[in-house]
């Protein structure tokens, strides 16, 4: 299993209506590597879902549930999407500030590649996350 973490400002669509939902199309990327990320999941792969711009903190855990597929949002074959649906909620959400303040994540994607929506995480940064807003996952 990999890891993953994804981002979304909380505006356009946050925790609450990810599970309110149930499930969604992660579609709409449109970076090179975040889309050759998209397209190195697997179904089971789990994911940060980090909440970019307003609040800078990771709220959940999601898991994929369909590998790529071509995204719907655009008529372009170069894009693609994967479905994801919540796991849960984190017991304490792990804000950007204490990631970069922790040295055992001064190598996570979202610290060196800030700007990336869709990126790797480490099994030991997953771990470290999980450990730093209080889950026995």
């Amino acid at each position: 299993m990999a890891y993953w973490l994804v981002k979304s400002e909380p505006f356009v669509y946050g925790w609450a209506q990810f599970v309110e939902e149930g499930s969604t199309c992660w579609s709409g990327v449109r970076n090179y590597t975040a889309r050759n990320n998209l397209k190195s999941m697997k179904k089971g792969d789990e994911l940060f879902f980090y909440h970019s711009n307003e609040g800078m903190e990771i709220v959940g855990i999601a898991r994929v549930i369909k590998e790529h597929y071509p995204d719907p949002t655009i008529n372009d074959e170069r894009w693609v999407a994967v479905d994801i649906k919540p796991v849960k909620k984190l017991k304490r959400p792990v804000s950007l500030s204490l990631i970069k303040a922790d040295k055992r994540l001064s190598e996570m994607a979202l610290i060196n590649n800030s700007r990336l929506s869709v990126q790797p995480v480490s099994k030991k940064e997953w771990d470290v996350v999980l450990k730093l807003s209080g889950e026995n996952y």
